[in-house]
């Protein structure tokens, strides 16, 4: 049996016109279920709302789901706060209908991982209790 990890706090995001969300939800309850301390925005979220509220829950990653196409724009700004924010060190994943072929450029622009259709719930979990580093357990 695997030891259980320390809980990351998380904020799932849905940014944009993009009204579909219950990948998100299911992202969000599988990352709960899994011990994370998960803090869904809810629909049509900015990339400034979302950073505000990853900054505000003091979160360790930021899951952004983007069904609408604008995933590289959305991303970009998301990253690009976070940054002018000082905080770039909170981890931003996500997933959606994103093409393979803007994979590598969302990874050169800070996104730590994107999941494409047919990424498990388990292998979501798995991979933020791998990824993402536990703030709470930094020492000063």
């Amino acid at each position: 049996m695997r030891p259980p990890v320390a809980p990351r706090r998380i904020v799932v995001a849905k940014p944009g016109l993009d009204g579909h969300d219950r990948g998100a939800k299911v992202v969000a309850r599988a990352l709960r279920d899994a011990g994370h301390e998960v803090i869904y925005t809810g629909l049509h979220q900015s990339p400034e709302q979302i950073v505000q509220t990853a900054i505000q829950e003091d979160a360790d990653a930021i899951g952004v789901s983007v069904l609408s196409g604008a995933h590289m724009t959305l991303f970009a700004k998301v990253v690009e706060l976070l940054r002018a924010r000082g905080a770039g060190d909170i981890v931003v994943f996500g997933g959606g209908i994103i093409p393979q072929e803007d994979l590598p450029a969302l990874t050169e622009l800070g996104v730590s991982r994107v999941f494409t259709p047919g990424a498990t719930t388990a292998e979501i979990a798995a991979w933020v209790a791998e990824h993402v580093p536990d703030s709470s357990a930094v020492t000063g």
